[in-house]
C-alpha cells in the first residue's frame, strides 16, 4: 500500500505541490474556529462568532468558483496568488481592527472568503501533467482526500496551540501568512507556472453546462449536508454523556476511518466506470451513517463513527475521477471548485437542519439529518445515472498539448481538458 504513494512523492514536483496546496489551505480549513475564538475573546457573542463565521463560508462559496474560472481563463499564478494575498489582508483586517465597528468586521470576513484561493481546484488540474500515468493520478486523488483529513485535524489544533501561545489575533495573522507562504510555493512551481488550461467555448454557464457535472454536485451537496449536521450532533451527544472530550473522540474517530478508508482505496487500481464505482460507494457511505442514529454508549459510538468515516475518503477521491470526465473543455479549475463549493454549502445546510433537530427530537434526530443526507444523495445519483454513464467528452491528450507539453501522460487520460 506504502509502495504506491511514496511513488508518486518520489515524482518531480508532486510532494512540493501536495505540502504546499495543503499549507496554502489552511487558512481555510481553520478559519471558522479561529473567527469564532477571536470573536469571544473580543467580547462577542457565539451569535456573532457564528454570523461571522457563516458569512466567511457564504462568501468562499461564492468565490472558489469565480476564481476557478479565472484560473482557467488566466492561469494559476496571475490567480492564485493575488487571491492568497488579499485573503490574507482581509483576516490581517479583522485581528487589527477587531469587532469595533460591526460592518468592517464583516467586510473582512467576507474579502478573505471571496479572495480563498482555488487552490485545491488547482491541485487536481495538475495532477495529470505531473504524474502521467491514469492509475497513479487516480492514486494522488486518493492521497489528496486522505491529506485533507489530516489538514482538519491538525490545523484545529494548530490554532488552539497558538491562541494559547499568544491570542486569537496572533493566530489569525501567523495562520493566514503560512498560508500565503503555500500558495507562493505552488505558484512558483514549473508545473504551476507553465499549465494551461485547454480553449473553452465561450459561455456564461462555464462548468455548469456540463448535466453530468451537474448531477454530481446536487448529490455531493448531500454528502456534504450529511458531515455537516454529524459535527452539530456530536456535540448534542457529548453533552448528553456530560463530557466535552466525548465530542474530540467522535470527531477523532470519524477522521481515522476516514485516513484508512481513502488509504485503502487509493492502495489498488479500480476496474469499470467510476461513476458506478462511485454508486456504490455513497450508498455503504449512507450504510455506515444510518447505524449513528441508536447512540448506544461512548465506547460503541467512537467504533461506529469509525466506520461511518471509511467511505468519506474514497468518496471524495472517485469524485474527482468523474470531475475531470464531466468538465466541459477549458473549465476543470472551475468545475473541482464547483465541487468544493457545493461540499462546503451542503455542511452548512447540515448543520443549519442538525440544530434544530436535536431542539424537536434528540440526538437521535440530529443523526438521522446524516443518513437521510447519504440516502439522499445516494437517490441523486441513481436517478441521474444515465447522465453521469455518458461522459460529455472521452478524456484524451494528445502529444505536445498545452496540459502536457512534455508528453508524460498517457494516450486516452485527460490532463485537465476534453478532446
Amino acid at each position: 500500500m506504502a509502495a504506491g504513494y511514496l511513488d508518486i512523492l518520489r515524482t518531480r514536483h508532486a510532494a512540493r505541490l501536495l505540502a504546499g496546496t495543503l499549507v496554502g489551505r489552511l487558512p481555510n480549513g481553520t478559519a471558522h474556529i479561529a473567527i469564532v475564538l477571536f470573536t469571544r475573546a473580543e467580547g462577542g457573542s457565539y451569535t456573532l462568532a457564528g454570523a461571522l463565521a457563516a458569512a466567511y463560508g457564504l462568501a468562499t462559496a461564492v468565490g472558489q468558483p469565480l476564481l476557478g474560472r479565472a484560473v482557467d481563463l488566466y492561469g494559476q499564478p496571475r490567480v492564485q496568488l493575488p487571491a492568497a494575498v488579499v485573503s490574507a489582508l482581509g483576516m490581517a483586517a479583522l485581528a487589527l481592527v477587531g469587532l469595533g465597528p460591526l460592518p468592517a468586521a464583516y467586510a473582512a470576513v467576507v474579502v478573505a472568503g471571496l479572495f480563498t484561493p482555488p487552490l485545491e481546484g488547482g491541485l487536481r488540474a495538475l495532477w495529470p501533467t505531473v504524474l502521467g500515468r491514469e492509475d497513479r493520478v487516480h492514486r494522488a486523488y486518493a492521497m489528496d482526500a486522505v491529506a485533507q483529513e489530516v489538514m482538519f485535524t491538525v490545523g484545529p489544533l494548530l490554532v488552539t496551540v497558538l491562541v494559547s501561545l499568544r491570542s486569537p489575533a496572533a493566530a489569525l495573522l501567523v495562520i493566514n501568512a503560512i498560508g500565503v507562504l503555500g500558495a507562493l510555493s505552488v505558484v512558483l512551481s514549473e508545473p504551476s507556472r507553465t499549465w494551461r488550461s485547454a480553449p473553452r467555448e465561450a459561455h456564461w454557464l462555464g462548468a455548469l453546462r456540463s448535466r453530468g457535472l451537474l448531477a454530481l454536485l446536487g448529490a455531493f451537496f448531500f454528502v456534504g449536508l450529511a458531515l455537516g449536521s454529524i459535527t452539530v450532533a456530536g456535540v448534542a451527544y457529548a453533552d448528553d454523556h456530560g463530557r466535552e472530550s466525548v465530542y474530540g473522540w467522535l470527531m477523532a474517530a470519524l477522521g481515522l476511518g476516514a485516513l484508512v478508508g481513502g488509504a485503502v482505496y487509493g492502495a489498488r487500481q479500480w476496474a469499470g466506470a467510476p461513476e458506478r464505482r462511485l454508486r456504490v460507494i455513497v450508498a455503504l457511505l449512507a450504510l455506515g451513517y444510518l447505524p449513528l442514529m441508536l447512540t448506544p454508549g461512548v465506547p460503541a459510538m467512537t467504533a461506529l463513527a469509525a466506520l461511518a468515516g471509511v467511505f468519506l475518503a474514497p468518496a471524495i477521491a472517485c469524485s474527482f475521477i468523474v470531475v475531470d470526465r464531466h468538465a466541459p473543455r477549458g473549465t476543470v479549475t472551475e468545475a473541482f471548485s464547483w465541487l468544493v463549493t457545493t461540499f462546503g454549502v451542503g455542511a452548512a445546510a447540515g448543520t443549519a437542519v442538525a440544530g434544530p433537530a436535536v431542539e424537536l427530537g434528540g440526538t437521535a434526530w440530529s443523526f438521522a439529518v446524516a443518513g437521510a443526507g447519504g440516502v439522499a444523495a445516494l437517490l441523486v445519483l441513481l436517478a441521474t445515472g444515465r447522465v453521469l454513464a455518458a461522459p460529455g467528452r472521452t478524456p484524451a491528450v494528445v502529444a505536445g498539448s498545452e496540459n502536457d507539453r512534455n508528453g508524460a501522460a498517457e494516450p486516452g487520460f485527460s490532463s485537465g481538458h476534453k478532446a
